[in-house]
């Protein structure tokens, strides 16, 4: 990932708003396990593009990996609100682990889908 890592942030030097080299970074970054990192970047993109259900989504992502649940399931809430609508992939995702775990997991389901569902 360092290759990643180091491309994106010698992009970021020449243009810090470059759209493409903050997501790659925040990726690396979160692959790498380096999870604040990956949350400043995450941040960043958001600056960006403040109604991203996926932006909104990643940042729910990286707070889970620090373990800051309640910022997660904020965060999960605003990517819904602004259109994140890939359940698969929300209960398979690594990232998510921690907040699978919180039984305020399947309130949220329950809540956006309407009624209970396998998180199996």
């Amino acid at each position: 990932h360092d290759f990643e890592i180091n491309l994106a942030k010698a992009l970021l030097q020449l243009k810090p708003s470059h759209l493409d080299a903050l997501q790659m970074l925040a990726t690396a970054l979160a692959s790498a396990a380096r999870f604040s990192e990956a949350l400043e970047a995450d941040r960043n993109i958001l600056k960006l593009k403040p109604k991203d259900p996926t932006a909104h989504y990643n940042i729910a992502c990286s707070y889970s990996s620090l373990n800051h649940l309640d910022k997660a399931f904020e965060a999960l809430e605003k990517a819904f609100e602004c259109g994140y609508r890939d359940y698969k992939h929300l209960l398979k995702d690594r990232d998510l682990e921690n907040v699978r775990r919180d039984p305020r997991f399947q309130k949220l389901l329950n809540k956006r889908w309407g009624r209970r569902q396998s998180t199996k």
